[in-house]
């Protein structure tokens, strides 16, 4: 998961309101939106995420001395600075570096394609050696004096390229914070004690706690699985901080969620990511899950991870979903940035393949269009500013319909673009999973309305945050 550098964080605070809403033509426009809790709705303002928790018996009362309505026209022009500033002030701060076109393994719903995959280019380690420093040297220009920005090698598979990206890691330490993201196939001992030793954040795939299941997507070129290489490395990584587990939600597994998430607690993995499919390229539509099973399934799966919690007093943050949070109670805290629009490819990271093509996102490689220069022929600042990437950065969910009318499309962002351009043609249209966000954020005021939602967050997740608005029940 990549921290990608975001403004100075904030914390909202809008408590539940038993005043009067009222709606004037001169101030915010504020809309009701109905969450599912008994007691009650959310009001917000689209164009700033601001939102409020409101009685449901009260909702035609709310505000009736307009204490909660002037006190936010206060603030508005400043919350809109913030949201300004987190959508369109972002410069990157991480980069998804794929060391290898290579995989030992043929995913159904992989987004790179299958002919890269089997027999693609691999970086040399010179040559990686190189990348390295033509980023720090890009950094150096952007990010602040001793920020250390993020890369995180990716893939394909990056350990089939084991001696080079461990040499990067162990020339560069100082000026990067590093992660891998791997099938685990290949990290035996030697690997494991080089990447926790140099403090690498850790990253494995599993789809499902049984093989039978997690086996049917996640599989080798001889259509064998990996589950068991997976549980081994688990079983390995027990007590180091910095790793988790992700998941690819598909049609095959949804029914596996909440036996997921028991079997990824009882096994003490710190986070997860449950990320639902991305559809962008033809193999992975044929798994697409519908939106309602998925929505059902995963919230099942959320609410199981809060009754363990409560047993125990152990979390296991289900990443994605924590994002979702933050972007209700501290918008500028989010770490990922897929929930926001536009998104974070070519904003606040960029991916890199061997051959030091970059690209908006790991999700646009194999998409050639979206090719928007090489790291090694071009300034990183002329392959940002590239049509390619402008593109992409230019997505703006206030001009996708229907979402521009939507209360809660700051939330969400429509994701994902790449998705978006290739399975509903253009980027000017929505992704595949409206109803699975839109479901998320209700669960999410849910959770607040009760006062859950830490239950949900990373210990300490706002830690250095501020207060920009605070109100007690009127």
């Amino acid at each position: 998961m990549s921290d990608a550098e975001a403004p100075a964080t904030t914390h909202r605070i809008a408590a539940p309101s038993r005043g009067r809403f009222i709606n004037s033509g001169e101030g915010p426009t504020l809309q009701p939106l109905d969450v599912g809790h008994p007691e009650y709705l959310a009001v917000v303002d689209p164009d700033t995420a601001f939102w409020s928790l409101v009685a449901r018996d009260r909702l035609a009362d709310a505000f009736g001395d307009g204490a909660l309505l002037r006190a936010y026209r206060k603030k508005a022009a400043a919350f809109r600075q913030e949201m300004e500033l987190l959508r369109f002030g972002l410069k990157p701060s991480a980069v998804y570096f794929n060391p290898t076109e290579r995989c030992n393994l043929n995913c159904s719903y992989c987004y790179i394609p299958e002919g890269m995959r089997s027999g693609g280019e691999q970086m040399p380690r010179e040559r990686l050696l190189l990348a390295l420093e033509r980023l720090q040297a890009y950094f150096a220009r952007t990010v602040p004096a001793g920020t250390r920005p993020q890369i995180v090698f990716h893939g394909a598979e990056p350990l089939l390229n084991r001696d080079a990206v461990f040499a990067g890691i162990d020339a560069f330490g100082g000026s990067f914070r590093f992660g891998i993201q791997t099938n685990a196939t290949l990290l035996d001992d030697a690997a494991l004690a080089f990447l926790t030793d140099h403090e690498v954040s850790i990253g494995l795939s599993l789809d499902a706690p049984g093989r039978s299941v997690a086996d049917r997507t996640r599989k080798d070129w001889g259509g064998q699985g990996v589950h068991a290489s997976v549980l081994d490395a688990m079983d390995r990584l027990r007590g180091y901080d910095a790793w988790s587990v992700i998941c690819t939600v598909t049609r095959e597994n949804t029914g596996q969620l909440t036996k997921l998430v028991e079997f990824l607690h009882r096994r003490e993995v710190p986070t997860c990511l449950m990320n639902i499919v991305r559809c962008t390229l033809p193999p992975s539509r044929e798994v697409k899950p519908e939106d309602a099973t998925a929505a059902k399934a995963f919230l099942a799966a959320l609410e199981r991870s809060f009754e363990l919690y409560r047993e125990t007093g152990r979390k296991l943050v289900v990443g994605n979903f924590a994002n979702v949070l933050l972007a209700i109670l501290a918008p500028t805290a989010r770490r990922l940035m897929c929930d926001l629009s536009p998104c974070g490819g070519g904003r606040a990271f960029f991916a890199v393949t061997p051959s030091g093509d970059m690209f908006p996102c790991s999700e646009f490689i194999g998409l050639e269009p979206f090719n928007g220069g090489n790291l090694f022929r071009d300034e990183v600042e002329q392959v940002l500013a590239s049509r390619p990437f402008r593109e992409v950065t230019g997505r703006n969910v206030d001009e996708i319909d229907p979402c521009r009318r939507c209360a809660i499309r700051h939330f969400c962002g429509s994701p994902c673009p790449a998705e978006a351009h290739e399975l509903n043609g253009g980027m000017n249209r929505t992704g595949a999973f409206c109803e699975l966000y839109e479901e998320q954020v209700r669960y999410a005021f849910r959770l607040i309305a009760d006062g859950r939602q830490d239950a949900f967050l990373w210990d300490g997740w706002d830690a250095g945050t501020r207060t920009t608005f605070g109100l007690s029940a009127l």
